[in-house]
């Protein structure tokens, strides 16, 4: 009896051990994944687009399409001549081939019995064209291109509605600009943890989690606030990028 009551009590006590060994186990992991910080750093960067885009378009319209193309062309070696004269080289315009479409017009007939009805009336051809000025890291074509697209207007003297689009700037090296403000961001959210966890006599451990946010561009001095999936402004010069960069991190 007594070693029967013995037995019992050595199973007791070891299950009673491995109860507390199994407790403290589940107790260590649950604090695992509670003791730790999360914190979001910022890198931002001004900088200078080396980039830029300048186009317009003019058109010309006739009866048939053969008299219509005679006009544009003719208004094409105007627009040429005229950006020649402003400085550029003929290997610094593009131009685009010629669009047709047809051109109508509304008519309203009224009948005898004061009925109205309207008619579309074949009104001739309207031929397009388009020009593109750009450049790639050259300051002093890109100076040209922006002077130039302020003095379009005279084209009106030689008889040419020429309708100028905004500059466009952008940057040529986009991947290295991600990479430098990523780099910064990270550093931003490390010193971030360090310093909230120093400051509660602590120390971070090891990284658990890392989030990149979403690349931001807008123009300097811009209240533009950010968009979800992203702001990437094309029509001012002086630009402004930054990200954000989520790090979770043990603490130790």
């Amino acid at each position: 009896m007594e070693k029967s009551q013995t037995i019992k009590s050595l199973i007791i006590g070891l299950c009673v051990v491995a109860t507390g060994a199994i407790l403290a186990n589940g107790f260590k992991k649950r604090n695992a994944t509670q003791d730790s910080i999360t914190v979001v750093g910022l890198g931002t960067k001004l900088f200078t687009s080396d980039e830029i885009l300048f186009s317009g378009s003019f058109a010309a319209k006739a009866m048939n399409a053969k008299e219509a193309y005679a006009i544009i062309s003719a208004d094409k070696e105007k627009v040429k001549n005229f950006f020649l004269s402003k400085g550029f080289n003929a290997n610094e315009i593009t131009f685009s081939g010629v669009d047709f479409e047809k051109s109508y017009r509304t008519i309203t007939i009224e009948s005898n019995n004061n009925e109205t009805k309207t008619e579309q009336i074949f009104d001739g051809y309207i031929a397009k064209q388009s020009i593109v000025l750009s450049c790639k890291k050259n300051l002093e074509l890109m100076k040209r291109i922006e002077d130039v697209a302020d003095k379009t207007s005279e084209l009106v003297n030689s008889g040419i509605e020429f309708n100028p689009n905004t500059i466009q700037y952008t940057y040529s090296d986009l991947p290295s600009l991600k990479h430098d403000l990523i780099e910064k961001a990270t550093q931003d959210a490390k010193e971030r943890a360090k310093k909230i966890v120093s400051n509660a006599n602590g120390e971070i451990g090891k990284l658990k989690n890392a989030s990149m946010g979403v690349f931001q561009i807008t123009g300097q001095g811009s209240v533009e606030e950010d968009s979800y999936g992203g702001n990437n402004d094309i029509y001012s010069k002086q630009k402004s990028a930054r990200i954000t960069v989520r790090l979770e991190y043990e603490l130790e």
